[in-house]
């Protein structure tokens, strides 16, 4: 049936957040890495528990403590293979902010739009990766660039928090996995630099 993960144990709820880890950071991001690695290899659809247990040489039970479901060990991966955390961003100004945000985004691009662009498409048709995405990865993102936003209204650079404000998360990975579709490139930093100063931040500044 479209939407049923075949790897979530009986019952276990499909929006369950990501749990905290019960491993030392270094082998939870070992494990991680095997995620992201079957993902860009075989896609999301044909990943399963069994793949990725092999390839980080663990039993799936150990991973089934860590995530309750396929899709949640998705979602943690793909939080842990942001290149920055937008909530250890703080350069004194919001372009600044912004910069270091698409900097990174653009260091990153040519490795992560395919995986990105797999994911959406994935999401389209399971139902459970579509859930837990938004409420892990989507509300991740949103939190953190909101931080940035209260920021620079707290330094007087906005005078409140835009209406243009919820569309973010939007504006930065949307310029990232469209690129190479209407120009036939990567995102690189100038690219994105330049999507900043006048698309963002004129979005952003707008009353």
């Amino acid at each position: 049936m479209p939407g049923r993960n075949v790897d979530q144990l009986p019952g276990q709820t499909s929006d369950a957040r990501i749990r905290r880890p019960r491993m030392t950071p270094e082998r939870e991001r070992e494990l991680l890495e095997a995620v992201l690695g079957v993902l860009r290899e075989a896609g999301y659809e044909a990943l399963s528990m069994d793949l990725v247990a092999t390839r980080a040489r663990c039993s799936k039970a150990t991973l089934y403590r860590q995530w309750h479901s396929k899709a949640e060990m998705v979602a943690a991966a793909m939080i842990a293979n942001r290149p920055v955390d937008p909530e250890a961003v703080d350069t004194g100004s919001l372009r600044g902010d912004l910069l270091t945000l698409v900097e990174e985004l653009s260091a990153t691009a040519e490795k992560d739009t395919a995986l990105i662009a797999a994911i959406h498409h994935a999401a389209l048709t399971d139902t459970d990766l579509a859930a837990t995405l938004h409420t892990s990865l989507a509300e991740y993102e949103f939190t953190h660039l909101s931080a940035l936003l209260d920021r620079a209204v707290e330094r007087g650079e906005l005078e409140r928090r835009p209406g243009a404000a919820e569309f973010l998360p939007q504006m930065l990975f949307g310029a990232v996995v469209t690129r190479p579709l209407i120009d036939g490139a990567y995102a690189d930093a100038t690219y994105l630099v330049r999507f900043v100063d006048l698309v963002v931040l004129p979005a952003l500044r707008h009353s």
